[in-house]
């Protein structure tokens, strides 16, 4: 039974984590396209409060949720590659969610480099994620 909470908890997390992954490079996109410094400082602060108050913490979940479930089910390991797949494409997003970070405090010290079509491309790349992930954790292809 604490298996199948684990789950739903980690996959509430996943859901909480991703949706702040699509919105906050959108912030971003805006953000490029700001002309005014009220508009700027605007979404300085819901680029934060999104990064850390929902992003972070919902991360940290759903790792912790996830260790959790393969601490209690180890035989996962021995399932198939499309977990060691699933673990490396996480890293990844990890990696992606720290870069986010990186262009959210870029933006709050007025060093934006990129224009607004950089981050419209920038966003499509958790959709990639979701959807291997998704495909991996549910078809298991191998």
């Amino acid at each position: 039974m604490l298996y199948l909470w684990l789950k739903a908890l980690h996959i509430i997390a996943v859901v909480c984590w991703f949706a702040g992954l699509f919105y906050l490079p959108r912030l971003f996109v805006y953000h490029a396209m700001s002309e005014d410094a009220a508009s700027r400082e605007r979404f300085c602060v819901m680029e934060r409060k999104l990064y850390r108050g929902i992003m972070t913490p919902a991360s940290i979940a759903a790792l912790v949720f996830g260790i959790w479930m393969l601490v209690l089910n180890p035989g996962l390991f021995a399932s198939g590659a499309w977990l060691h797949v699933k673990l490396t494409l996480v890293a990844l997003l990890i990696g992606y969610h720290h870069a986010c970070g990186a262009m959210l405090k870029r933006f709050a010290r007025d060093e934006n480099r990129h224009t607004h079509t950089f981050y419209r491309w920038f966003n499509e790349v958790p959709v990639l994620f979701l959807l291997a992930i998704v495909i991996l954790v549910v078809v298991k292809p191998f």
